[in-house]
């Protein structure tokens, strides 16, 4: 039995094209339901019987069959002969990644073994990996008294603070206005990473660069002797790894493969986060336990604990390790973790994360249906549930439910979500200033939107605030609009904001724009 498509021009004259099909029998022929007139089919049927007509929407299926028949073929293309058309179609995306250009094919058949053997897995793990943390893409981050953006061509702009030359132009001097890091000229640097005084920068070679207080040196002494550094060094103890993300903590430092491997470092203080190692070992050692053979796709880290945001072929999965202090490893208790531990809680709410955020003391997520979760210590409604309490278990916030997420950042005790039609919702500590107007000393127990920069009548793609606040700094925040444009607000005292404050003026509580940078 032979089918032809037929699409007739609009004004029913002569056909416009033909679509012929072989050899597929639809599965209920006597259905029929009435189309615009444009679009019809003709039934050629053998023999002698006449032909008839009948409806393209009453057999779906024709089109489904033919697709699925046609795709999952070997495409016959070399070197693998065997492949499905979109098995070859997924490995062509791949190559197009910058980290899996670098691979050698055993590394790249290792990856497709660790996710599940299949190229279109291996393909939702980077994808996974880019929407985490924006690998690749423009991005903005906000430091404790220092700024760092990296545009989507890799060239990376610093600002503010820099006593201990985390701004990495060669000097200790502040400023204000934002300027390139010309010692990078030549290194796409795709990904950052600060913490207080100091900032790390990945290359799309897998390099890790670091600058302003050294913790990476001296491993035998019981108490790191900081010396400074003005520009950007490669760090020599990473040099092994092939590193796509860095996450800094208080008294620890992790960085993911592109593998999905994690490692971390930690300088003599505090938890071993995940090796068994002196608590002194500034070289990287990989997490033990459940994540040893398990990909992953993002790292976050707070204070004193690290998130782990896992790939399995069936979804994906939240490991904690460290502190858990306040609950905010999210197991239901206040107990410590040496080795990454799986958040179950997440199968009982039947919800897939795809982002995690660690504040310094609570977390956050979101799930692939939009819902956002956050856990940990509650202090000034930080959590969004209404109260002030702590959860020791992720936790929808309902004040959400009638929005979908699509990126949240966790602060000191704040929190930022971005929606999908670009309005962001804040919630948490008044005086970090949330961008909400009215009193701004108001601590926010439920998420409310930020009405000023809906105002600006820009979509917002991206947020970044201060995870981690102590004394002299407080709290700034930035937001990433669809158009590259870049705003910021909270505390600017040392040009952290990349806007020039009038004399006497320490912060600005109206988001303010930008000049200088191209994040599009």
């Amino acid at each position: 039995m032979d089918t032809t498509i037929t699409t007739a021009t609009s004004n029913g004259v002569s056909p416009a094209a033909t679509l012929q099909l072989h050899s597929i029998i639809p599965e209920n022929p006597t259905i029929a339901m009435e189309l615009p007139s444009f679009v019809s089919l003709k039934r050629q049927f053998l023999g002698n019987s006449a032909p008839g007509e009948f409806f393209l929407a009453s057999c779906p299926s024709i089109a489904l069959h033919a697709t699925c028949s046609f795709f999952r073929k070997p495409a016959n293309v070399s070197p693998d002969l065997e492949l499905s058309i979109s098995e070859v179609a997924a490995l062509d995306i791949c190559q197009k990644r910058a980290i899996f250009k670098r691979m050698g094919e055993e590394e790249r058949q290792e990856i497709k073994r660790k996710c599940g053997g299949s190229w279109k897995l291996v393909l939702s793990f980077l994808l996974a990996g880019e929407f985490g943390y924006r690998r690749e893409k423009s991005q903005a981050l906000a430091g404790p008294g220092h700024s760092i953006a990296v545009t989507s061509k890799g060239v990376v702009y610093s600002f503010g603070s820099n006593g201990s030359g985390q701004l990495g132009h060669g000097t200790v001097e502040d400023t204000w206005q934002p300027q390139p890091i010309r010692s990078l000229n030549g290194i796409r640097i795709i990904q950052a990473a600060l913490g207080a005084d100091r900032t790390m920068l990945i290359s799309d070679a897998g390099e890790v660069y670091a600058f302003g207080k050294d913790c990476f040196s001296d491993p035998g002494l019981e108490v790191q002797q900081t010396k400074v550094i003005t520009t950007p060094q490669r760090v020599k103890s990473l040099t092994e790894i092939f590193v796509v993300q860095a996450a800094i903590g208080y008294h620890f430092t992790a960085v993911l493969s592109r593998e999905g491997r994690v490692y971390t470092l930690s300088w003599g203080k505090d938890e071993k986060l995940g090796h068994g190692t002196d608590l002194n070992c500034l070289l990287p050692q990989p997490l033990l336990g459940a994540l040893e053979n398990v990909p992953v796709v993002q790292i976050a880290a707070g204070f004193c604990y690290l998130l782990a945001l896992a790939f399995h072929p069936t979804g994906m999965s939240v490991y904690s390790v460290g502190c858990g202090l306040g609950g905010k490893l999210g197991h239901g208790s206040t107990i410590s973790e040496k080795q990454p531990r799986l958040i179950e809680e997440f199968s009982l709410l039947k919800m897939e994360p795809v982002m995690i955020s660690a504040g310094a003391w609570h977390a956050a997520v979101v799930g692939r249906d939009g819902r956002v979760c956050t856990w940990g210590w509650g202090r000034y409604g930080c959590l969004g549930h209404g109260t002030e309490e702590l959860e020791m278990a992720p936790k929808v916030v309902e004040g959400l439910k009638d929005v979908k997420a699509v990126h949240v950042a966790a602060g000191e005790y704040t929190t930022f979500v971005v929606c999908d039609d670009g309005q962001v919702y804040s919630f948490g500590y008044g005086e970090a200033n949330l961008g909400q107007q009215g009193d701004l000393e108001e601590n926010t127990l439920t998420p409310r939107l930020v009405s000023s920069l809906k105002e600006t009548k820009e979509r917002v793609v991206h947020v970044s605030l201060t995870k981690s606040v102590s004394f002299p700094w407080t709290g700034h925040t930035f937001a990433m609009m669809e158009s590259g444009t870049l705003y910021a607000f909270g505390s600017g005292g040392r040009g952290q904001l990349g806007v020039k404050l009038g004399d006497n003026i320490m912060e600005r509580e109206e988001p303010a724009k930008v000049i200088g940078i191209d994040l599009s």
